[in-house]
C-alpha cells in the first residue's frame, strides 16, 4: 500500500468513527438547538486534530500537537470500543421499553395508533369529503371554496366519529398531533417514551465516556511508568553446555520522541544495568525522528553496561525518519552500541562460542536496505547455536531456513492497547512472549516505550532478562 493510500484509509476510518461518535454522543443525547451545534463543532475539530497530529508530530514544528492529539486519539478509540459494546444492552433496553409501553396501553390502542400512522404515511394531505369534492368538481372550483359555500354554517362543528369538518375538509382526529417519527403524545412514542429513550441514550453515553477516560487514564500511567522486568528462560537443545546461563537484556521499541524526554532513556539504562546481563540487545524502533531532533534524548545510552557489549538492529521506524537509518547507525556507534546490519559476531563465553547475528528490518526493502539472511547467516558453522536479532517476528520464517535456534524480536508492542492484540496475529506469528516458527524459537518483547498515544492497556512496557540454557 502506498503512503497516499494509507493516509487516505486512515482519514476515512477517522471520519467514520467520528460520525458514529456524533450519532451516539450528540445526535441521540441532545435535542436540536445551541447545545447540539456546539458539541457538533467540537467533534468536528477533534476529527480534524486526529489525522493532523499523526502527520505533524513527526515534524519538529508539530511536536506541540503530540499530547492533545494523541490523547484524543486514545480517548476516541476507547469511546468507540465502549459504545460498540454498549450497543447490545442499549438495544435490549429499547426493546424492553417498547414492549412495556405497548402492554401498558393495550392492544386496541396500539392497533388504532398503528392504523393512524399508516394512514398518515399513505395520505399526507387532508382528506376531502366525497360529496364536497363532487360538488367542487362540477362547479369547476376548489374543494375548499365549494365546502365553504356548502357548509358555512357548520365550520366548527365536531363529528363524533369522522372528525372535525373545517371548510368542508374532514380532519382525522389526532392527525395534527402526529410527529415525524409517527408517535403521539402519551403513546408508546410520546413525550414520556421520548424522555425514557433520551435517558437510555444519555446513560450509554456517560458509561462510555467514563469507561474510555478511566481506561486511557490507566493506560497513560502504565505507559509512562517503569517497564516490567520479565525474566525468561529459554531451553536451546543444541546449545553448548558451557554457554548455559548466558543472559541477554532485551529491549525494543523505545520510540524516543516528543513525548518521552531524556528521562525515558536514563530510566531504561538504569534498569538494564541493574540486570548485569552478558549481552544487551536493542531490537529496533529506537527513535521517531532525526538525530538533529532527538540526538540529545539518546545520549544516556552511552552508559549501557554488559559483559560482551550492546548491539542494535533497525526497526521499521528508523526507515520512517527524514534522513533514514544510517545517521542513527553512526550515532549509536559513537555511543558505544554496535549495529548489526545483516552481519554476525561471535560471543565467546565459558570456552564456547555463540553466533549472534542481526538483520535489517523489512522496512528497508523499498530503499534497498532490507534484510539479507544469507549475508548474516550463510557459511557459518551450524554446529554452533545462533541467536538472531530481527525486529519483526515474521522474519523468523526465513530465519528458520538457516537453522537459527532463537530469534529476539519486538515490533508488536504486545498490542499496546487492547483489543489490538487480537488483530496482530493477522500479520505476525507471535504477539508477545515465547513462541515457535518452523522449529525456530521466537521471543517477542512488548517493548519499553509506546508509539502514538502514550497509552498502554493490557500490554505494560517491558525489559526482558532472557537466559539461554541447554536443558
Amino acid at each position: 500500500m502506498t503512503v497516499v493510500g494509507f493516509v487516505s484509509l486512515v482519514i476515512c476510518a477517522i471520519t467514520l468513527v467520528h460520525f458514529y461518535l456524533w450519532r451516539r454522543l450528540v445526535g441521540s443525547t441532545t435535542r436540536p438547538g445551541r447545545t447540539r451545534r456546539v458539541l457538533t463543532w467540537v467533534l468536528v475539530a477533534l476529527a480534524v486534530l486526529a489525522p493532523v497530529t499523526l502527520v505533524a508530530s513527526r515534524s519538529e514544528w508539530g511536536h506541540f500537537l503530540a499530547w492533545p492529539g494523541f490523547f484524543w486519539i486514545a480517548v476516541m478509540f476507547y469511546l468507540f470500543v465502549f459504545l460498540v459494546i454498549l450497543e447490545i444492552p442499549r438495544g435490549a433496553a429499547l426493546l424492553v421499553l417498547r414492549w412495556t409501553e405497548r402492554r401498558a396501553e393495550g392492544p386496541d390502542v396500539a392497533d388504532a395508533q398503528e392504523k393512524r400512522v399508516a394512514l398518515m404515511a399513505a395520505q399526507p394531505v387532508p382528506a376531502v369529503r366525497p360529496d364536497v369534492a363532487d360538488r367542487s368538481a362540477v362547479a369547476g372550483r376548489s374543494g375548499f371554496e365549494a365546502g365553504s359555500e356548502a357548509g358555512s354554517g357548520r365550520r366548527a362543528e365536531a363529528s363524533s366519529e369522522t372528525g372535525t369538518e373545517i371548510g368542508g375538509v374532514i380532519v382525522v382526529p389526532g392527525a395534527g398531533d402526529a410527529r415525524r417519527d409517527g408517535g403521539f403524545p402519551g403513546g408508546p412514542y410520546g413525550q414520556a417514551g421520548m424522555s425514557r429513550r433520551l435517558f437510555i441514550a444519555r446513560t450509554a453515553a456517560v458509561a462510555a465516556g467514563a469507561g474510555a477516560l478511566g481506561t486511557v487514564g490507566f493506560g497513560v500511567r502504565t505507559a509512562l511508568g517503569d517497564p516490567v522486568i520479565e525474566p525468561v528462560r529459554v531451553v536451546l537443545p543444541r546449545l553448548d553446555p558451557r554457554l548455559s546461563g548466558l543472559r541477554f537484556a532485551v529491549v525494543s521499541d523505545i520510540h524516543l520522541g516528543p513525548l518521552t524526554g531524556t528521562e525515558h532513556a536514563r530510566r531504561l539504562v538504569r534498569m538494564i544495568n541493574s540486570l548485569e546481563a552478558d549481552v544487551v540487545a536493542v531490537v529496533g524502533d529506537l527513535v521517531d525522528g532525526t538525530v538533529a531532533e532527538l540526538g540529545s534524548l539518546a545520549v544516556p545510552l552511552k552508559d549501557l553496561e554488559s559483559r560482551y557489549g550492546a548491539y542494535f538492529v533497525t526497526g521499521n521506524h528508523e526507515y520512517y525518519t527524514a534522513n533514514g537509518p544510517q545517521e542513527w547507525i553512526e550515532e549509536l556507534r559513537g555511543l558505544g552500541i554496535r549495529p548489526l546490519g545483516n552481519e554476525r559476531v561471535e560471543i565467546a563465553h565459558g570456552g564456547a562460542v555463540l553466533d549472534l547475528a542481526g538483520v535489517n528490518d523489512l522496512g528497508g526493502v523499498a530503499s534497498g536496505d532490507g534484510p539479507d539472511f544469507e549475508r548474516a547467516l550463510g557459511g557459518r558453522d551450524r554446529s554452533r547455536s545462533t541467536v538472531l536479532l530481527a525486529h519483526q517476528p515474521v522474519q523468523a520464517v526465513q530465519a528458520a531456513t538457516y537453522g537459527v535456534d532463537l530469534q529476539l524480536s519486538g515490533h508488536t508492542h504486545g498490542g499496546q492497547m487492547v483489543p489490538f492484540n487480537l488483530v496482530i496475529p493477522m500479520q505476525q506469528p507471535v504477539v508477545s512472549g515465547l513462541g515457535e516458527v518452523d522449529g525456530t524459537q521466537v521471543y517477542v518483547t512488548r517493548g519499553a516505550g509506546f508509539w502514538g498515544p502514550p497509552v498502554r492497556v493490557g500490554a505494560p512496557p517491558e525489559i526482558t532478562l532472557l537466559e539461554v540454557r541447554n536443558e
